[in-house]
């Protein structure tokens, strides 16, 4: 294995006998290394290469080194960190094991800047060549071989494990640090705990600030704020505003990014008032709100519809000397956008451009998903050709949000066209994409076409998720072709994509719109034996099918157990009821069933009308009632 590590400068640039074939050797006339000298090597030699910086003689004779020769070199080594770092560039499956690695990382980590230090730890890491405690059990022996009294190598090794987002390593190698009586750094528990509340590793987030108390670990300001955002995640914000108090009791004072987060926390439960109460404390301890400080406010307004403020506040904010970040903007921006305000998105995509802040690409997503939902396709293509101008690239996101545009008004050959534009433009398709062009192809009845992009995107190794396959059932469903739905429900199952409600109701759809209730029957008992609870789709599904076939009794039967499944019957239940009680000419039950809808405040269509008047006998009656 060969590490990424830079080559010394020292080195000249040659062509060595390494990488030369016996061919190449007699053409060129270069000098042929003798054999037996690169056999011979020695551990004095190899030392005396390293040390004067002949790096091509140990290019050479690196596949004939041992473990044991490097081992020993390092060790001799152990007071020039440099030149082992260097050294460790010649390092490969053959010539070394976990004791050469530990010795270099041990080494290494001595160096006055940490930098180096991770970047070979974490290319070790990334190997995966020697599991996490086979390694840290290494790097205690060769701190002990080496006679080194710094932990430090034990915590840049717990941060390379956290750079590369390893968290379960990161969680055990904190515990084999305590079993070895080794304390770490402040940082390093603090970039453990960072991790952590990144990847939802709560509990392991606060049995870890817990430790620090009995290892008699000073927290810092910072360590605060990353619990304080743990609290805030979890909606805790009472806890969260006890844990500050906390910190002024400990002697750490609250700073901006404290009270942000606590900001926050009370706007994503859209509780302004909250928001701005601790606001307002803040200013009275004497730290001063900043730009995320109002932007927070600003996007909490915007969620809850509240326009006028949000502008309001924004103009404050540059009251105050404070200008808006992007993200701020761009929180109005989709706002409006989400709203159909289209006219005021643009108003402020304008004033960003004045202010220089450039928009970016969630800005124009924003108007071109808005433009899309109004049915403008044509000038959603030309905001993205805008972006173009702007020197901004559009992304997955925004090919698909017009994608899914075309194929919603069935421009399947436009949709087409984006998704080849895309690819050209070395943007990959997402499981969105392909869904989106699925389904255009289904609802035009092009089967062939769907099932054709189907089968290339599997053969691209992309594995269809439960949307996609639904799409695809549907389609077929649709038209008629239940074998192949059921085909594709095995192929689920063979690629462990667990089949949901939409998927079953959509089976029992296509069945029971062909007649065949009873095979729908089935796939609702096999709805139930995998553990998906039907739900009033499934039910009704079922009443439409038998009220269509005229089995009345039957599809009374399934409203019963629907009720008692704890579903109320919808108006699509009393719909398929009333007309096929019509159609068997069971008028007083039909009528019975209208008025029961009705008291439930029901609202009557003009087909359910015209049932019941060709259904009932008494319709002077029926029409004199007061609905």
């Amino acid at each position: 294995m060969k590490l990424p590590v830079m080559r010394p400068s020292k080195i000249p640039n040659l062509i060595t006998s390494k990488h030369l074939n016996s061919t190449t050797i007699c053409e060129s006339k270069l000098p042929i290394i003798n054999p037996p000298h690169i056999q011979s090597v020695t551990e004095q030699n190899l030392l005396k290469s390293i040390t004067n910086s002949h790096w091509h003689f140990v290019e050479q004779v690196s596949d004939t080194l041992s473990p044991t020769t490097i081992s020993t070199t390092l060790h001799n080594l152990r007071s020039s960190p440099a030149l082992v770092l260097n050294f460790t560039q010649y390092f490969n499956p053959n010539n070394t094991d976990i004791e050469c690695y530990c010795t270099s990382i041990a080494i290494i980590c001595q160096l006055p800047s940490p930098k180096s230090s991770l970047q070979f730890i974490k290319t070790v890491i990334s190997s995966t060549k020697f599991n996490y405690k086979d390694m840290f059990d290494g790097l205690v022996d060769a701190r002990k071989r080496l006679g080194i009294t710094s932990s430090l190598m034990f915590d840049l090794w717990i941060k390379g494990l956290c750079e590369l987002k390893r968290a379960d390593e990161v969680y055990k190698s904190f515990y084999l640090m305590k079993r070895n009586s080794l304390v770490p750094k402040i940082e390093t528990c603090n970039c453990m705990l960072s991790l952590f509340v990144r990847l939802n590793y709560t509990q392991a987030a606060w049995v870890l600030f817990a430790e620090m108390f009995k290892l008699k670990i000073d927290p810092t300001v910072y360590t605060y704020n990353i619990m304080v955002n743990l609290l805030c995640k979890e909606g805790k914000l009472k806890k969260a505003k006890e844990f500050v108090r906390n910190m002024e009791e400990l002697g750490l004072k609250p700073n901006v990014v404290t009270y942000n987060t606590i900001v926050n926390g009370y706007c994503m439960k859209k509780d302004l008032d909250g928001a701005k109460r601790v606001l307002e404390g803040m200013k009275r301890k004497g730290v001063k709100p900043d730009t995320y400080s109002y932007g927070a406010l600003v996007s909490c307004m915007c969620k809850e519809e509240r326009f006028n403020e949000a502008s309001e506040l924004l103009l404050k904010m540059e009251e105050l000397g404070f200008v808006p970040t992007a993200v701020t903007y761009n929180t109005l921006i989709d706002a409006y956008c989400n709203k159909g305000y289209l006219e005021m998105a643009f108003t402020y995509k304008d004033e960003m451009v004045k202010k220089g802040i450039q928009p970016s690409v969630s800005t124009y997503n924003s108007i071109i998903r808005a433009l899309v939902f109004e049915g403008k396709e044509s000038e959603a293509e030309n905001t993205m050709k805008e972006m173009g101008k702007k020197e901004l690239v559009p992304d997955e996101i925004t090919y698909n949000i017009l994608i899914n545009g075309y194929c919603r008004s069935g421009k399947a050959y436009k949709a087409f066209n984006l998704h080849d534009e895309m690819i050209s433009k070395g943007i990959q398709p997402t499981h969105v994409t392909y869904t989106d062009l699925i389904n255009v192809l289904s609802k035009r009845n092009r089967m062939n076409e769907a099932d054709n992009l189907f089968a290339k995107i599997v053969d691209k190794g992309v594995v269809p998720d439960i949307v996609m396959f639904n799409a695809l059932i549907d389609g077929h469903c649709a038209n008629k072709n239940m074998e192949r739905a059921l085909v594709l429900l095995k192929e689920m199952d063979r690629v462990k994509v667990q089949p949901d409600d939409v998927t079953y109701n959509t089976l029992m759809q296509g069945y029971c719109k062909e007649g065949n209730v009873e095979e729908a029957i089935e796939v609702f008992d096999e709805m139930k034996k995998r553990g998906i609870k039907p739900d009033f789709i499934s039910f009704n599904t079922i009443i439409s099918g038998y009220s269509r076939r005229g089995d009345m009794k039957e599809a009374l039967m399934v409203r019963d157990a629907m009720v008692t499944a704890g579903f109320n019957p919808t108006q699509l239940t009393y719909s398929a009821l009333i007309q096929g009680l019509c159609k068997n000419k069971e008028g007083r039950l039909a009528e019975e069933l209208f008025d029961e809808m009705v008291s439930k405040g029901f609202t009557p269509d003009d087909n359910m009308y015209y049932s019941l008047i060709e259904g009932i006998q008494n319709v002077d009656e029926f029409l004199d009632k007061d609905v």
